[in-house]
């Protein structure tokens, strides 16, 4: 593990560190944080961001999209079960934002990223924190650790093991209304085995991939 106080980016440590994988960065504070898509992280007064350069054994190229789910599903291992996984990278409680993950991929490496709120008193709208009360430093470092170690054992199950019915279970998505580019609308009714969203609409079921969703209500 690396661990560090401050940081542009801990997805930008963990690929430049990438040939001593799988190996995790930790940080306290990032200035240059990202999210899904190039958007920006809002990060909390208290926080902890880490990133797990991996070579995943036995997943091929195609199936490296599933593992922001997997990341997910051990994201509330650390965190805690009263988390919901709102597809495909996000981690809510009733509703606002308690952490994120972010998968990049460059060849057969992939980075994946875990940025929590661990106190946060005067969140905006849509986010919240994982503690009411500053759980002060090490909190972060012990859960990054959790959090790695549980994600690392289920890659190591291989992609036909992911975990769908566990995420589909923990999934606030399912049921919900959502909209994807250019102008398509439907009901998340289940997850399949690729992690894709299964959208009811007028004209049948889809199949979206997390590139293609835009909004999630």
């Amino acid at each position: 593990m690396i661990e560090l106080e401050d940081i542009q980016s801990t997805q930008d440590e963990a690929f430049a560190r990438a040939q001593q994988s799988p190996v995790l960065v930790v940080a306290a504070r990032q200035s240059a944080g990202r999210g899904r898509l190039g958007r920006r992280w809002h990060t909390a007064p208290r926080a902890v961001a880490a990133s797990l350069a991996v070579r995943p054994a036995g997943w091929k190229p195609g199936e490296f999209p599933r593992l922001s789910l997997v990341a997910a599903l051990a994201g509330r291992v650390a965190l805690g079960e009263d988390l919901a996984c709102k597809w495909p990278n996000d981690l809510v409680r009733a509703g606002t934002k308690i952490a994120g993950l972010l998968l990049e991929v460059a060849g057969d490496l992939v980075v994946i990223g875990l940025g929590v709120n661990l106190w946060w008193p005067d969140a905006p709208v849509g986010f919240g924190s994982l503690f009411e009360n500053d759980p002060g430093r090490d909190a972060g470092i012990d859960l990054a650790v959790r959090w790695c170690d549980d994600l690392l054992a289920r890659i190591a199950r291989g992609p036909e093991r992911w975990g769908r019915e566990e995420y589909r279970n923990a999934c606030s998505t399912v049921g919900r209304d959502i909209r994807w580019l250019p102008e398509g609308t439907g009901v998340v009714r289940d997850i399949d085995e690729q992690g894709r969203l299964v959208v009811e609409t007028a004209k049948g079921d889809l199949r979206l991939s997390s590139g293609e969703v835009w909004e999630i209500r």
